[in-house]
């Protein structure tokens, strides 16, 4: 059931983003009376599962069709060649007989796409292009349309994002954990140590401007040139260690090598370890070990590591009283207990900060998370290509976006969707693929904005040759970043099963 949650979300996210960037596609060309043939939500190579089509002011419906060629291929002076098929020989209830849009589902999850007559798009349809353009062609319509009608896809998803990011922070206000309330500052692990932070650092900035929520410190860190904190008193700007980063991505704890301080103090012990056998207790505090005083959990470790194998004296508090406990480390530098998450919890329950915004205040809130998110999309390339850090490795395509999705439990085992992390998702989404349609890549909107834009400088069309390659080459790269995000899930799958 909990699957079933997780996939309904996925393929409703991606329904709405991928109908709606249609839509902004469609919209224009029509209203450039641009014929449009196709209109679908998913790919349908050899079949789709659902079309329909309004035929003699009727709607008719097909469910589970093949699809109906568009060409035929004859024989002319003893060669067989291709040729559109002549609609005027067939029956009236064929619908490429009637003129049209075609509506649908296709079975294929990986988008959606709107066919425009007199378009080199990713069905590589070139026949109608080696005719004379027609009034009602895509490559027919002056440059400036031709370019309205490319960028309304994208134009679309940016406001989509804008309006849910407008209607999340007006409705549900914005949680939050507040950095400048970490009183005792945080606590890191060691990849965040090797990344340059130390514990009892409290965070001031990225790359000069204030950082305000450790939500968005998580990322904003992995993503930084700079980070600027208040040690021991002092100001300190560092630069992030890239060995710090390949470490956390590839630990898969982006979000958990910063924690709040809080106090050490005992809520399990591991049987047959040092600890149990020493006598500590369940509810002790340690405040000391080796005469050196301890205020937090977090100092605890670095001792332990520097004794392993040998004995350490640890101070306690136990019903208000203190005592001397004596203890072995053993080889791994552990005495065997486990803290208090609890109090840590509470520790980090104080630092959050719930705030509301009016109806105005939500409306420019919304763009500046759009922006805030279309920012990071962008920095998060140099992760993904990066040699050392080798990010590529992290990218994931459905299966792991299918498991990220959340679904809430609650105490009587009901499951439900969160609907708050589903629209959050679903902007985030939407400016990522606003971003990744604009890349000037041949297969994507970018790349026809790129050719349509050097026409508009230079007065003269692309080659029609060249556009056709271009669309080749990019529908090749395309694929092969599908196989590689597809690799990647499929390894994820095979570690997690032998894990």
């Amino acid at each position: 059931m909990e699957l079933a949650l997780k996939i309904f979300q996925f393929i409703l996210s991606i329904s709405i983003l991928v109908t709606l960037h249609e839509i902004g596609h469609f919209l224009p060309a029509k209203w450039f009376k641009t014929k449009v043939d196709k209109f679908f939500l998913f790919f349908d190579p050899y079949f789709s599962i659902f079309a329909m089509k309004k035929i003699n002011g009727k709607w008719q419906y097909k469910f589970l069709s093949k699809n109906d060629p568009t060409e035929e291929e004859v024989e002319i002076d003893g060669k067989k060649v291709l040729q559109p098929i002549d609609i005027s020989t067939l029956p009236d209830s064929d619908w490429r007989k009637h003129e049209g849009v075609k509506y649908g589902i296709g079975w294929l999850p990986f988008g959606g796409y709107v066919k425009i007559a007199g378009m080199v798009d990713e069905s590589m349809d070139t026949e109608q292009l080696k005719k004379p353009a027609q009034p009602w062609e895509f490559r027919a319509k002056p440059a400036w349309q031709r370019l309205i009608i490319m960028l309304g896809g994208v134009t679309v998803n940016f406001f989509l994002a804008w309006a849910i990011y407008s209607s999340l922070s007006y409705f549900n206000g914005e949680t939050y954990h507040d950095n400048s309330k970490f009183e005792n500052g945080i606590a890191v692990s060691e990849p965040a140590q090797l990344l340059g932070f130390k514990n009892g650092d409290k965070i001031l900035k990225i790359d000069g401007k204030p950082e305000e929520r450790l939500e968005d410190s998580f990322l904003d860190i992995l993503l930084s040139n700079e980070i600027t904190v208040l040690r021991d008193g002092k100001e300190v700007d560092f630069a992030p260690n890239e060995d710090g980063i390949a470490h956390i991505l590839g630990a898969n704890e982006a979000k958990a090598y910063i924690t709040p301080r809080f106090p050490a103090v005992v809520d399990s012990l591991a049987p047959n370890m040092p600890a149990i056998k020493a006598g500590l207790k369940k509810g002790d505090k340690i405040v000391g070990i080796n005469g050196q005083k301890i205020g937090f959990y977090d100092q605890i470790g670095d001792i332990l590591k520097a004794s392993k194998g040998g004995k350490v004296s640890l101070e306690v508090v136990r019903n208000s009283q203190t005592l001397t406990i004596i203890s072995d480390v053993d080889k791994d530098g552990k005495i065997g207990f486990t803290p208090n998450l609890k109090l840590a919890q509470s520790y980090l329950d104080k630092t959050e900060v719930i705030k509301k915004y009016t109806f105005l205040q939500a409306i420019p809130r919304g763009f500046d998370r759009s922006i805030a998110s279309l920012t990071k999309q962008v920095k998060q390339f140099k992760l993904i290509f990066h040699k050392k850090i080798q990010g590529y490795k992290k990218v994931g395509g459905p299966i792991a976006i299918v498991n990220n999705m959340h679904v809430d439990k609650s105490k009587d085992g009901s499951l439900s969707i969160n609907w708050e992390f589903f629209w959050s998702f679903t902007a985030m989404f939407s400016v990522w693929l606003a971003f990744l349609n604009l890349i000037p890549i041949p297969g994507l909107d970018g790349g026809h904005v790129l050719f349509t834009l050097w026409e508009i400088i230079t007065r003269k069309p692309v080659p029609q040759k060249i556009l056709e390659n271009a669309q080749m080459v990019g529908v090749i790269f395309l694929l092969g970043l599908m196989a590689l995000i597809f690799g990647n899930d499929i390894v994820k799958l095979i570690v997690q099963a032998l894990g």
